[in-house]
C-alpha cells in the first residue's frame, strides 16, 4: 500500500509524533523462565507517528521479550484506533530482551481451559500497557513536529554478534553457543556469518534532531533469566544516545533477524559485559550518527507498502500431542505452559 496518493490527509510537509510509555510489569509477574524479582530497568514502549501522506503510519518498538499470534493485532488494532490509521499501516515489534514480559492472548485463552492462565504472562498487566502505550500515542498527536530533513547513517558493530550454531566439516552443527558463552572452544570458533552493519534514520526539524530509529540484527541479551527485569544492553546504549543527543530527543531501536545471532563469542555472561557490549552498540550509533547524510523529505517521497503472508506451521506442531501435554498434570507446569 502506497501511502503518497492524493487524499485529504495529504499536506505539503511530513509531521512526527514521539510518544513513550512505561511498560514494566508488576513484580511477581512471569517474565523468561521466572517472575518478576527486582526491576533494574524501566521497560518502555516506544514509537512515532507521522502524519501527512496519507492515513498516518505507526511504527513502535517495545521492550519485551515477545508480542506473538493473535497479539500482535491487539496491539495494532489499539494504536491504529488512537492514531485514527488503519491496522495495516502500524507495526508493532519487541525487541526481544528475554528477562521482560510476553504477550499472547491466544496462549493464555489455550491454557486457562487447563487452569493455566496467567502462567505465561499476565493478561490484565498486558491488557493495560496496550491502553497506556495508546494514550501515550493519541496524547502526542497534541504536538505534532515538521520533518524538514532525514539522517541516513551506518556504522559497523564490532564484537558484539555471532551466530549460535557452529558447523563442523560435514556440515553438521558442532557447537552451539547462545548469548551467553563460557566454553572456550566456542568462543574461540570464527564469529560466522552476521550482518555487523548498524542502521540508522533521524527525522529532524531543520537543526533539531526529534527522533532515530535504528536497527541491529542481535539476540539483545547478556545476562538473563533471573527475575531481573532489564532492557539489558541494547537499552543502555539507547539512554546513552538519548543523554547526549538531549532531553527531547526519542531514540527507538528495532531488533533485526537474530535466531541465529547472539553475542555469545564475546559474552561470558557475567554482569561486567552488559556495560561493555552497551559501549560497542553505542559507538556504532555514535559512528552512525556522524556520518548520516542528511537530506530533505516531502510527502510524495513517502510511502507505506504491506504483503500478506500465510506461513505454512511447522510438522512438529501436532495438536493432539500438545493437548495431551496440556492435560498431564504429572508433567509440572512449565512443561505444560511451554506446549
Amino acid at each position: 500500500m502506497a501511502c503518497n496518493e492524493e487524499s485529504s490527509k495529504s499536506q505539503a510537509f511530513i509531521q512526527i509524533a514521539p510518544f513513550v510509555a512505561d511498560v514494566t510489569p508488576p513484580l511477581g509477574s512471569p517474565i523468561g523462565e521466572k517472575k518478576a524479582l527486582r526491576i533494574i530497568d524501566s521497560l518502555t514502549a516506544r514509537g512515532i507517528v507521522l502524519v501527512g501522506s496519507g492515513e498516518p503510519i505507526v511504527l513502535c518498538s517495545v521492550d519485551w521479550r515477545n508480542i506473538e499470534n493473535g497479539a500482535t493485532d491487539v496491539w495494532r488494532n489499539a494504536l491504529a484506533q488512537a492514531a485514527n490509521t488503519s491496522r495495516e499501516r502500524v507495526a508493532v515489534h519487541h525487541v526481544h530482551q528475554h528477562d521482560a514480559p510476553r504477550c499472547d492472548f491466544d496462549t493464555d485463552h489455550i491454557l486457562s481451559e487447563y487452569g493455566l492462565s496467567g502462567s505465561y504472562f499476565d493478561p490484565e498487566f498486558a491488557h493495560l500497557a496496550i491502553e497506556n502505550t495508546a494514550t501515550a500515542l493519541r496524547d502526542s498527536l497534541q504536538d505534532l513536529q515538521q520533518v524538514s530533513h532525514i539522517g541516513i547513517g551506518k556504522s559497523r558493530v564490532k564484537k558484539v554478534a555471532s551466530n549460535r550454531r557452529i558447523l563442523g566439516e560435514d556440515g553438521r552443527v558442532r557447537l552451539v553457543r547462545f548469548s551467553r558463552c563460557k566454553i572456550s572452544e566456542a568462543r574461540e570458533a570464527p564469529e560466522g556469518i552476521v550482518d555487523p552493519i548498524l542502521r540508522l534514520l533521524v527525522f529532524w526539524n531543520n537543526a533539531k534532531p526529534v527522533s532515530a530509529l535504528s536497527y541491529y540484527a542481535t539476540h539483545p541479551i547478556s545476562y538473563y533469566d533471573r527475575g531481573e527485569v532489564s532492557t539489558d544492553f541494547i537499552g543502555q546504549a539507547r539512554a546513552l544516545r538519548e543523554k547526549t543527543i538531549g532531553d527531547e530527543f526519542l531514540h527507538i531501536h528495532f531488533n533485526g533477524a537474530g535466531g541465529n545471532v547472539a553475542a555469545g563469542k564475546y559474552n561470558d555472561g557475567s554482569e561486567n559485559m552488559r556495560p561493555v557490549l552497551a559501549g560497542r552498540i553505542e559507538e556504532a550509533l555514535k559512528s552512525s550518527w556522524e556520518q548520516q547524510s542528511k537530506v530533505s523529505i516531502s510527502p510524495s517521497e513517502v510511502e507505506w507498502i504491506t504483503t500478506q503472508v500465510n506461513l505454512p506451521l511447522h510438522p512438529d506442531l501436532n495438536r493432539q500431542r500438545l493437548n495431551s501435554i496440556l492435560s498431564d498434570e504429572s508433567l509440572g507446569k512449565r512443561p505444560r505452559v511451554l506446549a
